[in-house]
C-alpha cells in the first residue's frame, strides 16, 4: 500500500489555485479550486472521456476520519466544472485513513477506486447512474509483487461493490455530506 496526502497544492497542473480545508466531527473536506491550469485534465469514463480538471474547476474530498490505520474504508472527491456542476464521482478505496499533523487527510491506497456519474438532469438530478470500478490491473500487481495479500485483494475487490452499488441505490453517506457541504460551505 502507498500513503497518500490529499493535498493538491503541489499539483503542477494548477499553476493558481486556492485549497481550504475545513474540519467537521468526522470528516475533514478538502476544497481545491484550480483557477488557472496548464495543461486541462481528461479522464476515461467508461465508453467516454470526460474533462475533469480546468480553469475554474474544483476539487471537493470528504474524507472520514473515524478509521484509523489498517481499517479499510473510502473516502469521495467529487469534480466540478467552474460553474459547480458535477462531472464525475471518484472514490479511494483504502486500507487505513487519517489525519496528519498538519490537518491534512491521508489514506492508505489499496488501487481499486470506483468513479460515478453525478447526474444533474432536473428529472434525475443529484442520482448517480453509472459506476465503475477502475485500476484493479494496479491491485492485481500489488498482490503479484507482496505489497498486498490475495485475502485483502478479495476483500478490496468486496469493499469496492459495495460503495458502487451505495452509489447507485443512493445510500453512500458520503456523497450526502458532499451535497450539504455544496449547499452551504460553512457547515
Amino acid at each position: 500500500m502507498k500513503r497518500k496526502i490529499h493535498d493538491l497544492r503541489a499539483w503542477p497542473r494548477a499553476v493558481r489555485h486556492e485549497q481550504v480545508v475545513l474540519h467537521l466531527p468526522g470528516h475533514v473536506i478538502v476544497d481545491f479550486t484550480a483557477h488557472e491550469v496548464v495543461r486541462p485534465l481528461d479522464v476515461a469514463f467508461g465508453d467516454r472521456v470526460i474533462r475533469v480538471l480546468d480553469h475554474g474547476y474544483r476539487w471537493v474530498r470528504v474524507h472520514p476520519t473515524g478509521g484509523g490505520e489498517a481499517v479499510m474504508g473510502d473516502a469521495l472527491t467529487a469534480m466540478l466544472d467552474e460553474h459547480g456542476i458535477p462531472l464525475q464521482l471518484y472514490v479511494d478505496v483504502h486500507g487505513g485513513e487519517g489525519i496528519g499533523e498538519d490537518g491534512l487527510p491521508w489514506i492508505d491506497d489499496l488501487y481499486l477506486d470506483v468513479i460515478g456519474n453525478w447526474e444533474v438532469e432536473p428529472e434525475r438530478a443529484g442520482q448517480v447512474t453509472e459506476t465503475h470500478i477502475i485500476d484493479g490491473e494496479e491491485l492485481d500487481e500489488a498482490v503479484q509483487d507482496g505489497r498486498v495479500t490475495a485475502a485483502h485483494a478479495d476483500a478490496t475487490w468486496a469493499h469496492a461493490r459495495k460503495v458502487e452499488a451505495a452509489l447507485i441505490d443512493g445510500t453512500y453517506p458520503l456523497l450526502a455530506i458532499l451535497r450539504r457541504y455544496l449547499e452551504d460551505p460553512y457547515t
